[in-house]
């Protein structure tokens, strides 16, 4: 119901002007989405990953790229419940998780994208962003940018990894910068092909003094914390291509079996119907893929990085591919902002690209498969 009533009857305007919902997000905070995998006790909802997918899917069903978001700021949360410190967790968690304050995630920077999401990657360990203690003090003095940040600019709090020893994994650590830190910038915000709803900008640190306090985990511990979030951020972002392919593909059935040529529905036309079951199985398929993945995860279980990278592969090729098989469908109509599907295929691009593109999905899996006895 929030995401037919909230998102879908919005969601356009909010993509023709670049707006940032916060007032619906807060709504949606307000039933428990702000913090879904964070414990009871800082006002979290405590949901398990399975859970939590079927939610993804269902508010981006109602709008891809503000649900997208919504998981970037779950993510977030979850980390700091996880590794944070009884101070971080009481400081941080309530505001965030009812949203009076927003989140984002900083890893990605200009000169390493995917190799950043990637488990064994050279360029993760060389990040460029440093982090020198200060003279004479315990705090750090942070240096370098950020880019495709999704909240740059709006959120109040960004989770940046930086490199505070040599090189290597054990160099990397994780620090709680807050808006408004001196020396903390934002470049411009990103004219994008989709997620509009959702500002992107680069985060620029330029001698950002950031007490020790602010240090999320044990310095050194950057690397594994990026980690965690990947997994998870993975399964919620096919998650996220699951809610839109749905609406796809329940708009192109709508639209297929009133649309008449030769003097009937062309759902009558037994290609059309190949199309839509096609469509139909490629949905079910990652449906139960990111499920599967979901739960092994929550299990613990060690196949649950192959099974995120596996969901977030499949289902985000697959339901991009429903988006533009619907589009197909609704010939030239389709290809008009009157109607929506070109908003979802233009949402469900990215996902293809980020949280590791899809082709370092692959390098991550046979990786996998190599460790296998």
């Amino acid at each position: 119901d929030f995401a037919k009533k909230e998102l879908l009857p919005n969601a356009a305007q909010w993509d023709r002007d670049k707006y940032f919902p916060v007032e619906v997000l807060r709504k949606a905070a307000g039933l428990g989405f702000g913090g879904m995998f964070c414990a009871e006790d800082v006002g979290g909802s405590r949901l398990n990953r399975v859970d939590g997918a079927v939610i993804f899917e269902a508010l981006a069903y109602g709008d891809v790229s503000t649900t997208a978001y919504l998981t970037i700021h779950n993510m977030c949360c979850s980390l700091i419940d996880r590794y944070g410190n009884d101070q971080q967790r009481n400081h941080w968690l309530p505001k965030l998780i009812q949203m009076e304050l927003f989140s984002s995630y900083c890893l990605t920077e200009p000169s390493s994208g995917s190799d950043a999401a990637s488990l064994q990657a050279k360029n993760y360990y060389q990040l460029q962003t440093t982090a020198r203690q200060a003279h004479g003090s315990s705090d750090y003095i942070l240096n370098g940018s950020k880019a495709f940040i999704s909240g740059g600019s709006v959120s109040d709090l960004y989770l940046v990894m930086a490199r505070t020893g040599a090189l290597g994994p054990k160099g990397i650590s994780c620090f709680l910068l807050e808006k408004g830190m001196p020396g903390l910038s934002f470049g411009r915000p990103e004219d994008k092909l989709g997620w509009r709803s959702q500002p992107t900008t680069s985060v620029v640190m330029e001698e950002v003094r950031v007490p020790s306090a602010n240090m999320l985990g044990r310095e050194g511990q950057g690397f594994a914390i990026a980690m965690a979030g990947l997994d998870g951020g993975r399964i919620n972002i096919a998650s996220c291509s699951c809610g839109g392919a749905q609406f796809c593909l329940d708009t192109a059935q709508e639209y297929a079996s009133t649309r008449k040529q030769f003097g009937k529905a062309i759902t009558e036309f037994q290609s059309t119907q190949f199309k839509l079951a096609d469509m139909q199985t490629a949905l079910h398929a990652s449906r139960l893929m990111v499920s599967n993945a979901a739960a092994a995860l929550d299990a613990g279980s060690p196949k649950a990085s192959a099974c995120a990278a596996m969901a977030k592969r499949f289902a985000t090729d697959a339901c991009f591919n429903i988006a533009n098989d619907a589009l197909q469908l609704h010939g030239g109509y389709g290809y008009l902002k009157d109607y929506p599907v070109e908003r979802y295929l233009r949402d469900l691009r990215v996902h293809t690209i980020l949280e590791g593109t899809n082709e370092i999905m692959r390098v991550v899996l046979f990786r996998h498969m190599l460790q296998q006895p």
